[in-house]
């Protein structure tokens, strides 16, 4: 795998992935938050890695998944570096007739077998993590 990042201005850098998508990072909020900081976008990556997981398995079971939202929360040490020391994610699911036991199984396996981002930070920080289903069509 490879990037490749590029100073925009102030704070403001370009990022391009070697499968070419493409991120604004910016910690300079006078510039109009052009994207998110390096350290969201970690949490991004997290939820992304286990989101994907989480729908791969679940359509696999041919569970009937709606929707999915993934929260994550992070908090830093407050000394530098400001690593990690905490992570929660809540998974939100949707779906009529979803069967919990589908879903913990999925989130399960993602978090413990699956998900890479997981575990790397797992190593720097505390990651817990809580799901629920809601009724509807949209998480809320």
């Amino acid at each position: 795998m490879q990037a490749t990042i590029r100073w925009n201005r102030g704070l403001t850098f370009g990022a391009t992935a070697g499968s070419g998508g493409t991120v604004t990072l910016d910690t300079t909020p006078e510039h109009g938050g052009a994207g998110p900081s390096p350290m969201e976008t970690v949490l991004i990556a997290l939820g992304g890695c286990t989101g994907i997981d989480v729908v791969s398995i679940l359509e696999k079971m041919r569970a009937p998944l709606e929707g999915l939202e993934i929260r994550v929360s992070g908090e830093r040490a407050d000394e530098h570096p400001r690593v990690f020391t905490r992570i929660a994610l809540e998974y939100v699911f949707t779906g009529q007739g979803l069967k919990p036991e589908q879903v913990r199984r999925a989130v399960e396996l993602s978090q413990d077998r699956y998900c890479s981002v997981s575990a790397m930070l797992r190593k720097a920080a505390e990651l817990t993590y809580t799901w629920r289903i809601v009724d509807g069509a949209t998480p809320g």
